[in-house]
């Protein structure tokens, strides 16, 4: 069974398409990662899949049942933009609160054990206005915990947090989901803590979803391969594969073949060298998770984030 299960969902503003016939599956059990720029309709599609915000067009089914506009799952837990706190109550009494509202049954006991679990229990007593940055998020986090939800959605967890903050809140995620079995879809533009913790990712660009894809997906085109371009990409292949039987070869869209495991452009230069095969271009190609979302969402890596400094070397 989906967990979320998103079909033309649409959001209009005017003439603004926010959100532009998103279908979007997420399986039970995975922790999702929802990637796009600014303004590219992340929140709005987080908000309607909430019951926050009305959809335009489209259906929302959230663990199996359909959901009505404006409505929500109580089987659902939400941390969308900033947490709703009041500062002048105690963690727990915030807590408390929401319990309440939803009915759960022994409310104080259900709201410190879902402190227990952001790891709050020692300062539940505290007012929240006395709380760090981090501790006000994973305080956030225990909102959308209590009721023990089997669905989490987390929308930019980690913003304004200090390292520190940053590994608290994602090991907390990434242990309910393995103890709990709770399907986390999150977004975030912290793409390195993303990659420690996501299974699956979607990119979101002006509205609409442009890519899914697994994270060993992710780990491929992100690896380090060899390019070779050549007037005769099938002899050149088959040229190599002869001479470098442990490197795995494939050729690209381009012709442009590819080689991956470790084969260097001076060992590749001499073997055709000596086929008398011309080689017009011969680099490694180095890439990080950075550049391929850059390229994903349709920006330039100096518009949308810091370059993590690997390109492609020629040789």
């Amino acid at each position: 069974m989906e967990a979320i299960k998103t079909v033309g969902l649409t959001k209009t503003y005017g003439a603004k398409r926010a959100v532009d016939a998103l279908n979007l599956t997420v399986q039970r059990g995975e922790i999702y990662g929802f990637v796009g720029r600014n303004g590219a309709g992340k929140s709005t599609a987080m908000k309607m899949m909430a019951g926050l915000v009305l959809p335009t067009t489209g259906t929302i089914e959230l663990l199996g049942e359909p959901q009505a506009p404006g409505a929500t799952s109580r089987r659902m837990g939400a941390l969308i933009e900033n947490p709703g706190i009041h500062l002048g109550l105690s963690g727990l009494d915030n807590v408390m609160c929401r319990a309440l509202a939803l009915g759960v049954p022994d409310a104080k006991q259900a709201s410190f054990e879902a402190l227990e679990v952001v790891g709050l229990g020692g300062v539940a007593k505290k007012r929240a206005k006395s709380y760090s940055l981090g501790m006000k998020q994973r305080l956030g986090l225990a909102l959308a915990l209590v009721g023990s939800p089997d669905l989490l959605l987390l929308d930019e967890p980690f913003n304004g947090l200090d390292p520190q903050g940053v590994r608290e809140v994602r090991t907390t995620v990434v242990g309910l989901a393995k103890m709990r079995g709770i399907t986390v879809f999150i977004s975030s533009h912290v793409l390195d803590q993303l990659e420690r913790m996501v299974t699956r990712y979607g990119v979101i660009r002006d509205g609409r979803l442009v890519r899914e894809m697994s994270a060993e997906e992710v780990d491929r085109e992100c690896a380090d391969y060899l390019c070779i371009r050549c007037a005769t990409p099938q002899v050149a292949l088959a040229r190599l594969q002869d001479a470098f039987p442990q490197i795995a070869f494939s050729v690209m869209e381009d012709d442009a073949i590819r080689a991956q495991g470790g084969l260097t452009p001076q060992d590749a230069g001499q073997v055709l060298a000596r086929a008398g095969i011309p080689v017009s271009e011969l680099f490694m190609h180095e890439r990080d998770i950075e550049e391929l979302f850059v390229e994903l969402m349709g920006s330039e890596p100096t518009d949308a984030m810091p370059q993590s400094g690997r390109s492609e070397r020629g040789r």
